[in-house]
């Protein structure tokens, strides 16, 4: 997700215009060449080293370049192979993706796995998400079949159990109209309101399902997902990791978190290599 606060202001601008056209940014311009460097190369063959392909699954406004500027080259230049998808597009709304309705945004995950698997000859894939990229693969997990072909999932700053955005959105109830219009026209939005059917479906009977392992990175400065620790999972084979334990420094909010925090990034990498996994602390930002 972008910033608190932008988040807030572009929610505004989807409750006012149904139809809203945004104009692309530079970013969109960049998405070939980033590409070219190794990054969504469906050529790469996956190393004995790093077996599984890596997906890389954006937030909320996001889409698959400008989230992963900084998370995609790091794992690229460790031997993964990584690529990323767009999903949850609007019509008319060319560059703020995962607003679709989220079961519909899983089907894509779905498509675009199989033929990440397909391209790379890999068993398997791990996912890395954020914010609802974290929280979305665990529909395609359990209702899809995507536990036969992932390894592992780790979610960063995921709403696993859905926020209340420091309680705005439980304001919604009082202004009649404005939910049903937010259910309407961004069901990915509505979707992600705790309490809401989807999250309901999605975590009745478990966090998780046997088979895949899960990490949770957070941090307590969220202020997105709130409050930060209900992106926290239960069950087997599951690490809740909050990242002011590895390093009391880190001031990493909802979207730095994401996008450019190297202790995470650090922590990513332990969860999808654990039997090499090395300490996280804040010198690792510079590893």
């Amino acid at each position: 997700m972008l910033p608190w606060k932008h988040a807030l202001r572009a929610l505004s601008v989807l409750l006012l215009t149904a139809a809203a056209t945004l104009a692309p940014t530079a970013a969109s311009a960049q998405a070939s060449t980033t590409s070219s460097r190794g990054w969504n190369d469906f050529s790469c063959k996956p190393s004995a080293a790093h077996p599984r392909p890596v997906v890389l699954v954006h937030g909320t406004f996001g889409n698959s370049i400008d989230n992963w500027l900084g998370l995609a080259p790091y794992l690229v230049n460790r031997g993964y192979c990584v690529y990323s998808l767009d999903y949850g597009q609007l019509p008319n709304v060319p560059f703020f993706h995962g607003l679709g309705p989220i079961d519909k945004s899983a089907e894509q995950l779905d498509a675009y796995v199989d033929k990440v698997l397909a391209a790379t000859g890999a068993a398997e894939a791990d996912l890395v998400g954020h914010s609802q990229g974290g929280m979305m693969p665990r529909y395609y997990l359990k209702f899809l079949g995507g536990a036969e072909k992932v390894n592992a999932l780790v979610g960063i700053a995921p709403d696993n159990h859905g926020t209340t955005l420091l309680g705005l959105t439980k304001l919604l109830p009082y202004f009649p109209g404005v939910e049903d219009f937010v259910t309407q026209n961004t069901p990915g939005l509505a979707d992600q309101i705790a309490g809401s059917p989807f999250l309901t479906k999605l975590n009745a009977g478990g966090d998780t399902v046997p088979g895949v392992t899960y990490t949770v990175i957070a941090t307590k400065y969220d202020e997105v997902v709130t409050p930060y620790r209900s992106g926290f999972l239960d069950g087997p084979n599951v690490t809740n990791v909050v990242i002011q334990d590895k390093c009391a420094l880190d001031l990493s909010e909802h979207v730095a978190i994401g996008t450019l925090d190297r202790i995470t990034f650090h922590e990513v990498e332990n969860a999808l290599d654990p039997a090499h996994a090395t300490r996280t602390t804040c010198l690792s930002v510079i590893g």
